[in-house]
């Protein structure tokens, strides 16, 4: 029997882990959820009922619940071929994935300040992972890494010089596994080479990015320095005027309280005043509840001007590519953003759009649509077992 690849994506208070054969097919997928609550708990998918934690449960007691279970399963019976572990912020140090040796994982340690919510949490699954697994090659996919082709005039801010020089200010992008995957999953289905397609590629979930993709690298995007800039999100509000910090100090609202609200009470959640999941807000809007129905619309109509704004940085758009929780299944999104922009000539089939593209291999235009559309599901934990198994091998004595 060959040896499975392990990956490992650690969130702020949740844990996801996922094997893949050496086929890259999906052999199971576990959740760990509420970690450091007394309400934690463990999940795998198709499991008659979850795994009980203790109360406080950290990630390592998570991560080694998980991999007992998956043990006693037949799964993980020996040690992983290679682990990959999805890692939020790369700064400027990593343009790929990298295999993690000390050095790697100082360097995701410096970069932590980029991601104080993310990297800390990220660096604690490798730790644990590699004290259980010491002889097993261990890799670092980074959400930032596939956005390192921005050009300057893309990824500057237009502030002093030497907040760049001294202290990295700058835009570094985000869900670049999944707009990567979006770039290779679509000039797969338009039967072009990546190296040929240009898209641009609308990642939607309770976090929102946008990117531009020519020839097969990442040219603009959404998200800046951090991952609050940009598209309408769940509870993020993307892009503000930064002079409103100033105007509500004034009002007694500190730097602290307003991060907190830019970040956690905004968005979907701060428009309607309900709930940051666009299905419930949709079943609310169709029962008339206004602030849903506005919550919905600014989403469209940002997400619309960035589609619009994306174009400047390509010279020819092969397809528009939706993915994420919303952009995979929701329908009205994808049709109420598109008729703002009737100007550039997309046009959707109603039934095709309605179906999600499900039986057209992901199309939904029409046939007087001047560019393709396109949704596809997105599969980060696909390009992270990849991406390990390959680095693993490489790294193996010849």
């Amino acid at each position: 029997m060959e040896a499975n690849i392990l990956v490992v994506n650690c969130g702020s208070s949740s844990l996801k882990l996922a094997v893949f054969d050496r086929l890259h097919n999906k052999l199971v997928s576990a959740l760990a959820e509420r970690l450091n609550t007394d309400d934690a708990f463990v999940n795998i998918a198709d499991a008659d009922e979850p795994i009980s934690l203790p109360a406080g449960a950290s990630h390592e007691t998570a991560l080694r619940a998980l991999i007992d279970a998956l043990r006693d399963r037949g799964i993980l019976a020996q040690d992983p071929a290679a682990i990959g572990h999805r890692v939020v912020h790369g700064g400027e140090t990593f343009r790929g994935a990298a295999l993690l040796d000390d050095d790697a994982i100082a360097a995701i340690g410096e970069c932590a300040g980029l991601a104080p919510l993310h990297n800390p949490v990220n660096l604690a699954g490798i730790a644990a992972t590699r004290t259980l697994y010491p002889n097993v090659p261990q890799v670092a996919v980074f959400d930032t890494a596939f956005h390192q082709t921005l050009p300057p005039r893309a990824f500057l801010y237009a502030l002093p010089e030497a907040y760049y020089r001294d202290w990295a200010v700058r835009r570094y992008g985000f869900h670049g596994t999944s707009h990567y995957f979006m770039s290779r999953e679509a000039a797969r289905l338009l039967g072009l080479t990546p190296a040929t397609t240009s898209i641009i590629s609308a990642h939607l979930g309770n976090g929102c990015s946008i990117s531009a993709i020519r020839d097969g690298i990442s040219v603009d995007t959404s998200m800046g320095l951090t991952p609050l800039e940009g598209l309408v999100m769940g509870t993020r509000s993307g892009d503000v005027d930064p002079g409103l910090f100033d105007y509500l100090a004034g009002k007694g609202v500190s730097a602290a309280e307003l991060h907190e609200v830019l970040n956690k009470q905004s968005g979907l959640l701060g428009l309607s005043g309900q709930s940051n999941d666009m299905r419930s807000l949709c079943e609310l809007a169709e029962h008339g509840h206004k602030p849903s129905e506005l919550a919905i619309d600014v989403f469209c109509f940002r997400l619309a001007k960035y589609i619009g704004a994306m174009m400047a940085s390509l010279t020819a758009l092969d397809a528009l590519v939706f993915t994420g929780g919303i952009g995979e299944n929701s329908s009205q999104v994808r049709q109420q953003t598109l008729s703002h922009l009737r100007l550039l000539g997309f046009e959707l089939d109603p039934e095709l759009n309605q179906s999600n593209g499900l039986y057209s291999d992901g199309r939904i235009d029409s046939a007087e649509s001047r560019f393709p559309v396109l949704v596809i599901p997105t599969n980060e934990e696909l390009v992270i077992a990849r991406e390990a198994l390959r680095l693993a091998e490489k790294s193996q004595p010849v």
